[in-house]
């Protein structure tokens, strides 16, 4: 029997309004086992689907996406209020990464030869089988899509399980893949509760599984992939560091900060979260950063001129407001915010802190929202000091008037990605990663084609 506590749907609401907009009750056993079986199914005919026309099929689905855009951008701002200018920038960029992957994916796939005395010797990709994806709600097309089309592209198929409040995206997203004329089975959808998300991961048909979202959750679906002895790939949190030396471009670095901290609402995991700047231009930059962040509208997210939404929830709202009140207990100095907004709808005030320092909460923790932590550091090697002191590896970014200075410091960082004199972000031409406590496995570029699949190696007539 289920518990009378335990949710037995997956509830989308409106983050600006509150409303309500749908409830999808949770699927039943038998169901996850008829998607399961579909999926695995699939993957019989999709892997010996000729290359040509899988990647023919990811084409289609790029015309799907843009031809779909206004509705796939208005459900992501309705069911978690990123701006709507913004979300349809996260359907366009969708679109693009599958015709970069159809353009270059082919020839990642194929046969590399081997240097063998005399002899012949080459490494073939073979897909893995039906891929689990535990996926979360803050780029709920761009994250779902960025681990399924070089996926599926090299042969495996994909079996969705999406945060429980962006369904209505799942949804839609489906849809498109139908327009795009997939086989049955090659994309499927899961509404699940998290004892069936666990029967999923130890069934025998799902050959991988692949999560992006919280340490928490990655801790715990890591440990039943690893216990079943199953590949997986985790993309987990980010406090990522933005260093500014003191002879940088200080109004491009100022630019570069406020966009990285504050798109989605502050809601990125590779985004700029802890600010560490050379004390010599550390007032200057801090008073920049302050006014350009004023500048911002906050507000309606269906309105084309908000850069700020709403939150996506009201309980990670009331989360991030507890670091921000613990983090004023401790000592920093707060400049602006740092309080929910009134009225209706799911806003935090977009809030800054100086004079923060390494043990306090908004530096130790992930500030999953629209707050940025302004750090004094001492020189070059202080910065890289600071920065590497986190749980994270994500990403960074690194702002010096010398690039190559900016690379030299950057090559000091333990992350997953430097990004010299520009904001960090997720592209399809670079692999997507982290190292410590943000995860492990990558997503995108040739990486994340051969992510998910079998390295076989043959050799004819080895002696």
């Amino acid at each position: 029997m289920r518990s009378m506590n335990k949710p037995t749907a997956a509830i989308s609401v409106n983050p600006a309004t509150g409303e309500q907009l749908a409830t999808y009750p949770f699927e039943t056993a038998a169901q996850l086992e008829q998607a399961l079986a579909r999926a695995a199914t699939g993957f019989a005919t999709w892997k010996r689907t000729p290359l040509a026309q899988r990647a023919a099929a990811i084409t289609r689905l790029a015309k799907a996406l843009r031809d779909d855009i206004d509705r796939l951008a208005g459900m992501i701002t309705a069911e978690m209020g990123k701006p709507i200018t913004q979300a349809r920038g996260e359907i366009e960029k969708c679109a693009g990464m599958c015709d970069w992957y159809v353009a270059n994916g082919p020839a990642m796939l194929e046969n590399e030869p081997t240097a063998v005395d005399n002899q012949k010797a080459w490494v073939e990709y073979h897909p893995l089988g039906p891929i689990l994806a535990v996926m979360p709600w803050n780029f709920p097309i761009w994250q779902v899509l960025r681990g399924a089309v070089p996926a599926l592209l090299a042969g495996n198929t994909y079996v969705l399980k999406h945060a429980p409040s962006v369904m209505g995206c799942a949804y839609l997203l489906r849809e498109a893949f139908e327009r795009a004329d997939l086989p049955a089975g090659v994309f499927e959808i899961i509404n699940v509760d998290n004892d069936l998300v666990s029967a999923a991961i130890v069934d025998d048909r799902i050959a991988a599984v692949t999560l992006t979202g919280s340490v928490r959750a990655g801790a715990a679906i890591g440990a039943q992939a690893g216990a079943a002895l199953k590949k997986c790939v985790l993309e987990l949190g980010g406090s990522d560091p933005f260093i500014v030396m003191a002879d940088a471009d200080l109004d491009e670095a100022v630019q570069a900060a406020v966009i990285g901290r504050f798109q989605n609402s502050g809601q990125v995991c590779a985004a700029a979260k802890r600010f560490i700047v050379e004390d010599a231009i550390y007032d200057a930059f801090t008073e920049r950063f302050v006014a350009k962040t004023r500048e911002l509208i906050m507000g309606d997210p269906t309105d084309p001129k908000t850069y700020i939404g709403p939150m996506a929830r009201f309980d990670l709202r009331d989360e991030l407001d507890k670091q921000v009140r613990r983090t004023i207990e401790e000592g920093a100095t707060l400049l602006m915010g740092g309080e929910k907004a009134p009225g209706a709808g799911n806003y935090y005030k977009p809030t800054v802190f100086a004079n923060v320092t390494s043990d306090m909460t908004s530096f130790r923790e992930e500030m999953f929202g629209p707050v940025a932590s302004i750090i004094r550091a001492r020189d070059a090697e202080h910065a890289v000091e600071l920065a590497n002191d986190s749980q994270f590896g994500l990403t960074a970014t690194v702002y010096a008037g010398d690039p190559q200075r900016a690379l030299e410091i950057g090559a000091q960082l333990d992350v997953g990605g430097v990004f010299a004199n520009g904001y960090s972000g997720s592209d399809a031409r670079v692999p997507f990663g982290g190292v410590k406590k943000s995860g492990f496995g990558r997503e995108l570029s040739h990486f994340g084609v051969r992510e998910f699949c079998s390295a076989k190696t043959v050799w004819v007539g080895r002696k």
